[in-house]
């Protein structure tokens, strides 16, 4: 008795088996997919010129721009300055906001006082600063700074008390039975407990600064992304707007999805926040 003859795969699964080698060789191209569709419609709406070359660019132009501004070394040094200015806003706003959320957490007394004045400032835009921002500190670093910890500054609050709040009291309790000085409980006890909230926390801040960055540096900064996209608005060149917007987008997909969300997934499951699946 013959076995009956397995069948040639098809074409599409010869694709499909080719796209599953060629993932688990190289995890980022599942990053990658499914901006390909809309790089394809970017590229065929300005081949169509459905709109004007001048005021719609494909994806080649703002490509032959990149290129371009790198050789020159201005996109570099504004990139630079722009995750600088993040960097030295967030590493500020962090250390003042996870202090501020252990206070507010485990003090009824500091919660009562701080809360509302929290909530009331939460509620003021960072761009909403800036006005009286450029009276007292001008157009520099100080500004931008300052706008960048503000934003950052409440969701890393917010979320830090929430964590606290959600560490089971029973834990705090066999701490302090054992002997455990208020110190070591917030050490050991509620800063692991609340730091899966942390993390969420730091990854909406840095998103919210990422963009409060760049309002500000369209507004009153002499460099930077923002800087360089406004100043591409003044000599009409929708191509380093384009540019410039690319980067953005990409350049915090990178951080987020490839740095800041597994550091959160995995100080989730180290805490028993969730499981691997």
């Amino acid at each position: 008795m013959t076995s009956a003859a397995v069948p040639a795969p098809t074409a599409w699964q010869r694709v499909q088996r080719a796209w599953v080698r060629a993932t688990t060789a190289w995890p980022a191209l599942r990053s990658i997919l499914p901006f390909v569709p809309l790089v394809a419609a970017w590229w065929i709406t300005s081949a169509l010129e459905v709109f004007p070359k001048a005021f719609f660019p494909g994806p080649v132009e703002v490509a032959k721009s990149f290129v371009e501004l790198v050789r020159k070394g201005i996109l570099p040094e504004y990139l630079a300055d722009s995750v600088g200015r993040l960097a030295v806003g967030a590493a500020v706003g962090i250390a003042i906001a996870i202090p501020l959320g252990v206070l507010i957490g485990t003090s009824r007394r500091a919660h009562a006082v701080l809360w509302p004045v929290l909530l009331f400032f939460q509620a003021v835009g960072d761009i909403a600063w800036l006005p009286i921002l450029l009276i007292w500190f001008g157009f520099g670093l100080t500004t931008m700074t300052f706008v960048i910890v503000y934003t950052v500054l409440f969701p890393v609050v917010l979320n830090t008390v929430l964590g606290i709040r959600s560490v089971p009291t029973d834990l705090v309790r066999a701490a302090r039975s054992l002997g455990a000085s208020p110190a070591r409980v917030i050490w050991e006890v509620l800063l692991p407990g609340a730091l899966p909230n942390v993390m969420t926390g730091l990854r909406n801040g840095l998103g919210y600064g990422w963009r409060a960055l760049i309002a500000a540096e369209i507004i009153v900064g002499t460099s930077g992304i923002g800087f360089l996209m406004f100043d591409a608005r003044r000599a009409g060149s929708v191509v380093e707007i384009m540019l410039g917007m690319v980067i953005l987008g990409a350049l915090w997909y990178v951080v987020d999805a490839w740095v800041l969300a597994p550091i959160e997934r995995a100080t989730g499951q180290r805490w028993g926040m969730v499981t691997r699946t």
